[in-house]
């Protein structure tokens, strides 16, 4: 409950400095005249608030995405980006624009999330036929697959000429994000929502197959739920924003370090540490070199690499 509570209260003011940071001044003063005082609320309104929220849901989603694969998993270093999902979803856009440019966001949606979900699927495919499942494997052969889908992806770009389009969903940058273009994201939300009441299943079914059967579990039937729920919140984020990386991955690491493994309570701690985490550095690049912006896919593979980093040397030397 005090980690809860230290969450929020730091979630509160991180989301306070988004509101307040940006390229126009907004003064917290109500000093100045009645259409002053309006162009502040337009301002508030129409980009400042749609921005936040979409950080807070965004973050969120990918941080308890990267929590489910690692329990479906038992392996705390997988997350969307290394397992192909990300790059699913990054293909089922592309193939929207070329084969129907004018489908609704939605559509989009689904696309992305049914290709995700395919590759995912694949990828968990592969790792049935893996004779042997060590700590790296994993995370390897999901770079691998990711890899091929990725290059698949660029080809296609290239070969019809969508090379900049393209660059612009791998990188995550929120600075396009005003009402009317992120509402997409709320999908996203509802997803953590039903991940935290549901995070006992995962928690079983990452127990393995045999232990989740004997418990009265269908282990097949929630690594499917869990599957689903990865592709489609991850797809919300790219087709929105474009791809957060780092942010499933070290997010629950760090929870897990700091409050144990308990599923129940890690989760909903998960979806706050993860729009946190993403709060402040989309803040920090929009202060980098003021009134410019850094796009946050920077700023978060920056901080997410050190971190992850980090995580990786102190495995090492607690198995040493």
């Amino acid at each position: 409950m005090r980690a809860f509570l230290i969450l929020v209260v730091f979630l509160l003011l991180a989301a306070l400095a988004s509101l307040l940071v940006g390229a126009a001044d907004f003064p917290l003063s109500l000093s100045g005249g009645p259409g002053e005082f309006e162009s502040r609320l337009a301002l508030l309104w129409t980009s400042r608030v749609p921005r936040t929220l979409a950080l807070l849901f965004a973050g969120a989603a990918m941080a308890v995405s990267g929590l489910i694969l690692q329990m479906l998993l038992r392996n705390r270093f997988v997350e969307p980006t290394m397992v192909g999902t990300v790059e699913g979803a990054t293909l089922g856009v592309l193939l929207v624009i070329l084969l129907a440019p004018d489908l609704p966001v939605m559509g989009r949606m689904l696309v992305a999330t049914a290709c995700a979900l395919g590759v995912t699927a694949l990828f968990m495919t592969l790792l049935a036929r893996l004779p042997l499942r060590s700590i790296l494997i994993v995370p390897l052969t999901g770079i691998i697959l990711s890899g091929i889908v990725d290059a698949a992806t660029t080809f296609l770009a290239y070969r019809f000429e969508l090379q900049q389009a393209l660059a612009a969903w791998r990188m995550g940058d929120f600075a396009q994000v005003l009402a009317g273009r992120w509402e997409l994201l709320w999908v996203a939300f509802a997803l953590t929502l039903l991940a935290c009441f549901t995070a006992d299943r995962f928690t079983i079914a990452g127990l393995g197959r045999d232990t989740a059967t004997s418990l009265g579990l269908n282990h097949r039937r929630v690594t499917a739920f869990g599957l689903l729920i990865v592709s489609a919140a991850s797809s919300s984020v790219v087709v929105t924003v474009g791809i957060i990386p780092f942010i499933g991955l070290v997010v629950p690491n760090l929870v897990s370090l700091a409050c144990g493994d308990n599923g129940r309570r890690a989760v909903p701690l998960v979806a706050l540490a993860g729009a946190l985490l993403t709060l402040v550095c989309d803040v920090i690049g929009r202060l980098v070199i003021h009134p410019f912006e850094v796009p946050i896919g920077v700023i978060i593979g920056i901080v997410g690499g050190v971190i992850f980093l980090w995580l990786l040397l102190r495995e090492r030397a607690r198995v040493g």
